[in-house]
């Protein structure tokens, strides 16, 4: 790394500061790796500059939007109704987001159950 930090690719402050193994800007809050000095530009959409992360279901299959998966480990439900999603339990039409909560990265309608979020890590991605 030289002594002196590129401009944030995003609002082209001269600002940027080192952040671990990322750069940062503290004006505009984006983060970009050093290898990356002004790769993504304006083709970037937004806040999401930084590229999606593959998200994979609990034996390494890649996951997308509208897949169908089954539970692969019995689930407790907290909340108002409470209860227990099944091994096996069959979910269509999941949706991947990235802002769940905790490391939730999947919303989904389960039978019995209605609208909740899932960890990627418990679900098998149906072939």
């Amino acid at each position: 790394m030289s002594d002196t930090l590129p401009d944030c690719p995003e609002c082209g402050e001269s600002y940027a500061y080192e952040s671990g193994a990322l750069l940062a800007c503290p004006m505009c809050g984006h983060e970009w790796a050093p290898d990356q000095d002004g790769a993504e530009g304006s083709d970037a959409e937004g806040s999401d500059a930084v590229a999606p992360r593959a998200i994979l279901d609990a034996v390494g299959n890649p996951l997308a939007d509208g897949d169908t998966v089954t539970i692969a480990k019995d689930l407790k439900v907290k909340g108002a109704g409470g209860g227990t999603v099944k091994v096996g339990t069959k979910v269509k039409g999941i949706r991947l987001i990235s802002d769940g909560v905790g490391d939730h990265d999947i919303d989904a309608t389960v039978p019995g159950f209605g609208r909740i979020q899932l960890k990627s890590s418990v679900v098998k991605k149906v072939l």
